[in-house]
């Protein structure tokens, strides 16, 4: 395939041994069609469908995990939230917020899972928006965290989960853009 730059495409004459621009515009058409440039490009079409050679993008491959992970780990966590089968989650409850909220630390679990859960749906739904809301929230956890005892472990991974979902939100710009006229 001959260089191309813009309309022009580089070709070196055989019989004075230096390049020249020649203006070859059925080159160019073909090279830029919406094939041309789906081969040459990382970016998705408008019609959000991958194609293979989007899906061999390492950064397509990490929005995908990130946006896998941020999605089922905060719907899970919010229903467990209401089973308490991996933990005691009222316990993660620091004593101010829970002088501050109404009824018991268990029925604030339940707001919480509710709040979880939604934004596990936004990251599946529109992961621009839902990254920064599980990255709010997460920040919101970590703040609690930090006012317990002997939580600090255990804030610093949430800072760790904070830092992934901006990432997602990044990602996010590019391979799930915001819907114009939606």
């Amino acid at each position: 395939m001959l260089p191309v730059i813009g309309n022009v495409v580089l070709w070196k004459s055989a019989d004075q041994g230096r390049c020249q621009y020649v203006v070859y515009w059925q080159a160019w058409k073909e090279i830029n069609t919406l094939e041309g440039v789906g081969a040459m490009t990382t970016e998705l079409p408008n019609n959000r469908v991958p194609n293979r050679q989007a899906l061999s993008d390492p950064a397509y491959q990490a929005f995908l995990v990130l946006r896998t992970v941020f999605t089922v780990a905060p719907i899970l966590f919010g229903l467990d939230k209401f089973a308490n089968l991996l933990t005691d989650w009222p316990g993660y409850l620091a004593p101010w917020i829970n002088d501050i909220v109404p009824g018991s630390g268990q029925d604030a679990m339940y707001v919480v899972g509710v709040i979880e859960i939604v934004a596990g749906i936004a990251v599946a739904l529109i992961p621009r928006y839902g990254a920064l809301l599980v990255a709010a929230w997460l920040a919101g956890i970590i703040l609690n965290l930090l006012t317990i005892p002997d939580f600090y472990d255990v804030a610093l991974r949430d800072f760790g989960l904070l830092v992934a979902a901006l990432a997602l939100w990044r990602l996010a710009t590019k391979y799930a853009p915001a819907r114009h006229g939606s």
